[in-house]
C-alpha cells in the first residue's frame, strides 16, 4: 500500500528581511486581542496549488509536469494586508503580491492543466496571488482586528526573488504543520 502524502506546490519565501517584516505585522495583528492562528514565518509561502493527499507513486509524475512549466527567475513585490472573504469579515489574513503577480498567474495557468491531466480536480478557488500569515479562529475582537488590517493595507514587506517551484509535503502536528520539500524545479 502506498503512503498518503498531504501536499501542495509552492514558492518558498527565503528572504530573512521579508520574514522579519511578516513577524512584525503578525505582532501588530496579535495586539488586537483576536483569536488568531499565526503562520510560522518560516512556513509562509506562495501556494500555487494545494493537491491534498497524493500517493508516493505520484511524486515523480507531478515533478515531471512541474518541469514543463516555463518561467524565468523574477522579482515579486510583497506589499499590503487584506483578508478573505473580505476585510470587514476576516477569516484568513493575507499579504499581497504586487509586481510579479502576472508571472505567478502564468505559472498557475501552465501548471493547472498539467495537474488535471494527472487526474486532479480543478482548483475550486482558482488562483489569487497571496501569502497567508494568519487564520482567524472566531469573531472575538473582530473590529480591532479589522482596524489593524486596514492600518497595514499598504505595509511594504520587500521584494523577493522567485526561482524554485517546489512540491511540498505537509505533516499536520498539534504545534503546526511541518513542511518538507519533496521535489523542486529551479530556474537560475
Amino acid at each position: 500500500m502506498s503512503e498518503s502524502i498531504r501536499s501542495f506546490v509552492a514558492f518558498d519565501i527565503e528572504d530573512e528581511s521579508v520574514l522579519k517584516r511578516f513577524s512584525e505585522a503578525q505582532e501588530t495583528l496579535s495586539r488586537a486581542g483576536a483569536s488568531l492562528k499565526l503562520v510560522e514565518p518560516r512556513n509562509i509561502h506562495i501556494t500555487m496549488r494545494f493537491l491534498g493527499d497524493i500517493s508516493s507513486s505520484m511524486v515523480d509524475s507531478i515533478h515531471r509536469e512541474m518541469e514543463k512549466v516555463f518561467f524565468t527567475p523574477f522579482e515579486a513585490e510583497i506589499k499590503g494586508l487584506g483578508a478573505f472573504p473580505k476585510p470587514s469579515y476576516p477569516r484568513v489574513v493575507w499579504v499581497g503580491i504586487w509586481r510579479g503577480a502576472d508571472q505567478l498567474r502564468s505559472v498557475f495557468n501552465q501548471l493547472e492543466p498539467r495537474l488535471l491531466g494527472l487526474g486532479f480536480k480543478p482548483d475550486p478557488k482558482g488562483f489569487s496571488p497571496h501569502l497567508t500569515i494568519a487564520r482567524v479562529r472566531d469573531g472575538r475582537n473582530r473590529a480591532e482586528l479589522v482596524k489593524r488590517i486596514l492600518e497595514l493595507a499598504d505595509y511594504e514587506f520587500g521584494t523577493i526573488r522567485i526561482e524554485c517551484l517546489r512540491l511540498k509535503k505537509s505533516v499536520l502536528t498539534p504545534r503546526g504543520p511541518i513542511y518538507t520539500t519533496l521535489r523542486e524545479v529551479c530556474r537560475r
